[in-house]
């Protein structure tokens, strides 16, 4: 009888030692860099741009209504795809498809503010693939502000900002603890928001100059910086 429970517990840890070596190999897997999905992310966020921003060129001649149709078929389309890639990969990291194809990727779930649970189980995955410098920590704040403004929440960092449309400049949305915002900006690797909001002004300026002029507005105004 002893020898048969022996036999049992030398089996048992034979099938453990097995199991934490099969997962300990699984772990150790590299990912192999995908240069089909980094284009595909590439040529997406092409057109991601170009709905992003005001109308530009030959989409100048769109009416409000269709300009507005094209951005939200952009957007849906975009997240469809986003989520297959995020159901095979997870968030798509620098291993998976370089900086710049793992840039793309967040930029587009970004812009997926119709799902916002969606986004939220990308910041999620993108969260481990931050601790483990697979991903950028400034970008994944700019996504946490995003999903915090679109589940009822306030922003951490203040990369989310709306305009002052008499003065053109830029100010962030509802904000947790203005004070030391600075210091989680720096924790990240952003600027502190004074930059970054004059910067946001500046741009956003440019895009609506002809907007600004008409107002006799012929320069934007910034924070002042010590």
């Amino acid at each position: 009888m002893k020898k048969i429970i022996y036999i049992l517990i030398i089996g048992l840890s034979f099938f453990g030692c097995k199991e934490k070596t099969s997962e300990k190999q699984l772990s150790q897997e590299k990912v192999v860099f995908n240069q089909n999905l980094a284009d595909e992310l590439r040529r997406m966020a092409e057109i991601d741009q170009i709905a992003a921003y005001t109308p530009q060129g030959d989409y100048k001649k769109m009416t409000k209504e269709k300009w507005n149709s094209f951005k939200d078929s952009v957007f849906k389309t975009h997240q469809k795809r986003l989520k297959q890639i995020f159901d095979k990969y997870g968030f798509v990291g620098f291993d998976l498809a370089g900086e710049e194809g793992s840039m793309n990727f967040w930029l587009m779930v970004q812009h997926s503010d119709h799902k916002p649970n969606f986004q939220k189980q990308v910041l999620e995955k993108m969260k481990i693939e931050v601790e483990s410098n697979n991903a950028s920590p400034s970008n994944y704040g700019l996504l946490v502000d995003r999903v915090n403004l679109n589940t009822g929440d306030k922003q951490v960092y203040g990369t989310q900002v709306t305009y002052n449309m008499e003065t053109g400049q830029a100010y962030p949305k509802p904000l947790k603890d203005s004070l030391t915002v600075n210091e989680r900006r720096n924790s990240i690797g952003l600027e502190p928001i004074e930059e970054y909001l004059n910067t946001m002004t500046k741009m956003h300026y440019e895009m609506n100059k002809e907007i600004y002029l008409e107002k006799g507005i012929k320069e934007p105004k910034l924070y002042k910086i010590d």
